[in-house]
């Protein structure tokens, strides 16, 4: 169950993926999807970004990146029903926008690279 904490820290997030998007947006193929009940970036129909419900980034990038993100200590794996997904990975709050901006670019590029 979320918190009201958690919930105020997704509310936070959300806002500032919505400002760090904008970018993005003007891509062509890139609009707001859903996924996992809430919004994220997608690009033609495939979500590659999204606010998990108690806050931080959540991005698709290759499970080898994903791996190296992880043993840098820069973002966790996210966890679903107690199992580690292999291409996702929730960078936190605490990061900053620089960071959060690098891990969208990245995240785009892959899930446009796989995607038809």
């Amino acid at each position: 169950m979320v918190t009201d904490a958690e919930r105020a820290a997704a509310d936070l997030a959300r806002a500032r993926l919505e400002r760090l998007a904008q970018p993005f947006l003007e891509r062509e193929g890139v609009s707001w999807g859903r996924m996992f009940s809430t919004d994220g970036l997608g690009i033609r129909g495939k979500i590659f970004a999204v606010v998990p419900h108690d806050g931080g980034l959540m991005v698709k990038v290759p499970e080898a990146r994903a791996d190296e993100l992880v043993a840098d200590g820069a973002v966790e794996r996210m966890v679903m029903r107690g199992r580690e997904l292999r291409e996702w990975v929730v960078m936190p709050d605490a990061a900053s926008d620089a960071e959060w901006s690098a891990l969208l670019a990245e995240a785009h590029a892959y899930v446009d690279s796989i995607t038809p």
